[in-house]
């Protein structure tokens, strides 16, 4: 394995890909086929790479530039490494899980082949936190979903912050993006599922009621905190579902809300 880099200043040319880029910027990123993300900490890393995703590089604090070229094996790969004061400033953010790599995106697979062998999926309709996103899909690969479909307003899943909160399972789960509902309703459709909105409407039956008799394919549906499903959504679905509640408490967090209907909707 090559030696590690010191990084002495940040003004390296080798470094662009931490120099305060944001999220939108890495998707972008120039020289690459499908743009770049970043993943923090060496858990995520090692899933990056058996998910077979290809790094860029990585920047590393003191010891986990050893624990990163021992993950990168014998990929010709630089480990840049620096003091900690050093790298903080060059980011913008303090590495508190020791590492950070610059990842190249992989190609998003196309929606009706990871519909082909699927039996419960999860649609994000505009769900713009990104901690929300990662937090859903750490619920859907922990309780059980084989993918994911995010709406173009949805936040991406490759975002920094939503792979941290989804300890790096958003580069295990199958997801990809769809467009207009219209034609995402054709597909499910046509791919054998029964669309379930969760949302809360006079017409909704429990989750517990649907779960019961619950179809082979379920495509549940989940929304923005606050706005909801859009009206599109609803029309979209073959059923409105809704989580009973107590106390005078109308809903729950969106995430917290998905792990409970992919709860109720497992299959074994």
């Amino acid at each position: 394995m090559p030696d590690a880099l010191a990084v002495e200043s940040i003004d390296d040319p080798r470094l662009v890909d931490y120099a305060h880029r944001t999220d939108v910027a890495l998707r972008k990123a120039q020289g690459t086929e499908h743009g770049l993300y970043l993943a923090e900490s060496a858990l995520v890393l090692e899933r990056a790479l058996r998910a077979g995703h290809e790094p860029r590089s990585v920047l590393a604090l003191g010891g986990s530039a050893d624990e990163a070229r021992a993950l990168l094996g014998d990929r010709d790969v630089p480990v840049y490494t620096g003091p900690g004061e050093l790298l903080a400033e060059l980011t913008g953010y303090v590495l508190h899980r020791g590492l950070i790599a610059s990842m190249h995106r992989p190609p998003l697979p196309d929606p009706a082949a990871l519909l082909s062998d699927a039996r419960r999926v999860v649609v994000l309709e505009n769900v713009a936190d990104p901690t929300n996103v990662g937090a859903i899909f750490r619920s859907v690969a922990g309780i059980g979903a084989d993918a994911v479909l995010v709406t173009p307003r949805c936040s991406d899943p490759f975002y920094r912050r939503a792979i941290r909160v989804s300890m790096g399972t958003v580069l295990q789960v199958p997801w990809t993006r769809v467009c207009d509902w219209a034609s995402t309703r054709r597909l499910l459709t046509a791919s054998g599922f029964t669309v379930a909105a969760l949302a809360l409407t006079a017409g909704a039956v429990s989750l517990r009621s649907f779960a019961a008799s619950a179809p082979e394919r379920v495509a549940l549906v989940l929304g923005a905190e606050g706005e909801g499903l859009t009206e599109e959504a609803l029309e979209a679905a073959d059923a409105v579902v809704q989580i009973p509640m107590r106390h005078g408490i109308d809903s729950l967090n969106v995430a917290a809300a998905s792990a409970v209907a992919m709860w109720a909707l497992a299959v074994d």
